[in-house]
């Protein structure tokens, strides 16, 4: 087979990088896009296998990424998907190197985080394109020899087809012209001393690449003061090595003390409705603790947890630049879930965008999570409404969060819609709303609203047997006399906590 060489680099005009193509690195990134985007990679970035590559001084971040490059043979403009693969001349491996410390600089180009010279190693050999079946070709990397990246063409969420047939639709690609395809999970932080090594090959036509060899070096020349210089948050430590874990960054913290709900009072409080329920609170001073304005996702199912808690701000833009972007406050909190917990959302009554998405229901829903409630909107609706999660939500809105809010901070003190929630707080829904319950009030209202409605189960009995309000509604001396009568008779659905919800709750129990 060919190998790369200086001359494959003279003959590429453009380089373009896909942004997101695998659905191992979308899942591991919290996003799902629908379409592909794009950016570019200048050509002096291109190097060849074992080429040193350079951590800029300054700089604590340099990823590598694992790809599948393809090299354009004929040149392609408003080609199909069903003959994009003809304009293929070679396939080969790829690392899409690049700095997040100065990813924040480039505004979305990756200009200088991406485009550093040595940041588009290549090869060492070129595969001919009609010789595979590209969704059999395979791509793996290695950091100082250990496997960390391994995925086919099958998990694409955009074959190579659509990439080349929507690139060529805006821009004709040229003979030499390189598209690197995206990255799989695994992608993470190389240090000086290290060694990336990635492989491209087509197991079933015995087809390889051989493995592209890239060191990483420490660079000693200092940055310039005239441009952007490197800086990096915890957010970007996280994106660049793919979890907090990797890049050294406390866990989130453990669940929070489920303030005595055990499966007996979980059970207690599903069998009873959130408006008998609030009727005890007042009862107890406690006018305060239902979250308004609310509609779900799920109606006619309860729910019952312990709160976690999120607070959004109203947005800025340069502050959402450094909070809104990567592993935000939201993604961590979602991925933090328990069984049996209800993620809180403030996001101050402000439907104008979503501040959920069916991605990262879908995530909360694996992890248990009982339920989300948010007094903002909610994005793809219908899919997050398809989802066994209920969620509580002030609306559907098709923006995302930049739109109006910033993820800020997790497991505090929080307003949603008019009540304010504690982390540990026991949260109880239906269709009739949410109500917040202190755990130091839980069991004492939960037996009461259990008594109050094996009263309220006699009287409308009574009233269905055609008698009067009167003295009935409440219940006059006389009444209660037949009522302990009537709750002393056989039968299990009179006796306090089998009131006849039990197995509308079943869903929601433990």
């Amino acid at each position: 087979m060919e190998q790369v060489s200086a001359g494959t680099f003279r003959q590429a005009g453009k380089v373009i990088a896909v942004h997101v193509s695998y659905r191992s690195r979308a899942e591991q990134r919290g996003s799902m896009p629908t379409e592909p985007s794009y950016f570019l990679k200048a050509a002096s970035s291109l190097a060849l296998s074992g080429t040193e590559v350079e951590r800029p001084a300054g700089c604590e971040l340099l990823a590598f990424e694992g790809e599948i490059a393809l090299v354009i043979g004929t040149a392609a403009r408003r080609v199909s998907p069903a003959e994009a693969w003809s304009h293929v001349r070679f396939v080969t491996a790829a690392n899409d190197l690049g700095v997040y410390d100065l990813k924040y600089a480039d505004k979305g180009s990756n200009v200088r985080s991406k485009s550093g010279d040595g940041f588009t190693p290549l090869g060492p050999a070129l595969i001919p394109a009609p010789a595979v079946d590209p969704a059999g070709l395979r791509i793996r990397a290695w950091l100082n020899g250990a496997l960390v990246q391994d995925d086919s063409g099958a998990g694409m969420l955009f074959p190579f087809s659509r990439i080349i047939a929507d690139l060529s639709q805006l821009m004709t690609l040229e003979p030499g012209d390189i598209i690197l395809t995206g990255t799989p999970a695994g992608s993470s932080v190389a240090v000086p001393g290290d060694t990336v090594e990635v492989e491209v090959d087509d197991p079933a036509a015995a087809l390889s690449t051989g493995r592209l060899r890239t060191p990483v070096v420490q660079g000693q020349t200092p940055m310039a003061v005239y441009g952007s210089g490197p800086r990096a948050t915890d957010a970007d430590r996280i994106d660049a090595w793919g979890s907090p874990a990797a890049a050294g960054i406390p866990e989130p913290a453990p669940p929070l003390p489920a303030g005595g709900l055990s499966p007996e009072l979980r059970r207690k409080l599903l069998s009873v409705g959130t408006a008998t329920l609030s009727s005890q609170l007042r009862r107890r001073g406690l006018d305060n603790v239902s979250i308004d304005g609310l509609a779900t996702t799920r109606p006619g199912v309860r729910i019952v947890g312990t709160a976690r808690t999120l607070r959004f701000v109203p947005n800025r833009e340069d502050l959402f630049k450094r909070h809104g972007g990567g592993f935000n406050a939201q993604k961590r909190i979602i991925n933090s879930l328990h069984d049996g917990e209800v993620l809180v959302m403030e996001a101050r009554g402000d439907p104008g965008a979503g501040t959920l998405g069916d991605v990262l229901a879908l995530r909360a829903q694996v992890l248990g999570a009982a339920a989300i409630v948010t007094d903002g909107g909610v994005r793809d609706i219908a899919e997050v409404a398809a989802l066994e999660l209920p969620v509580f939500h002030a609306g559907a809105h098709p923006a995302v969060l930049g739109r109006r809010h910033i993820p800020w901070d997790t497991d505090v003190t929080v307003s949603c819609g008019g009540a304010t929630v504690q982390p540990g707080d026991i949260i109880v829904g239906d269709d009739d709303g949410v109500l917040v319950i202190p755990p130091s009030y839980a069991e004492d209202v939960a037996d009461a609203a259990i008594a109050q409605e094996h009263e309220e189960m006699f009287i409308a009995e009574m009233v269905a047997q055609g008698h009067s309000v009167e003295g009935l509604f409440p219940m006059d001396a006389h009444w209660r006399t037949r009522f302990a009568v009537w709750a002393a008779a056989p039968g299990t659905a009179r006796h306090p906590g089998h009131t006849g919800h039990d197995s509308q709750a079943e869903g929601n129990a433990p």
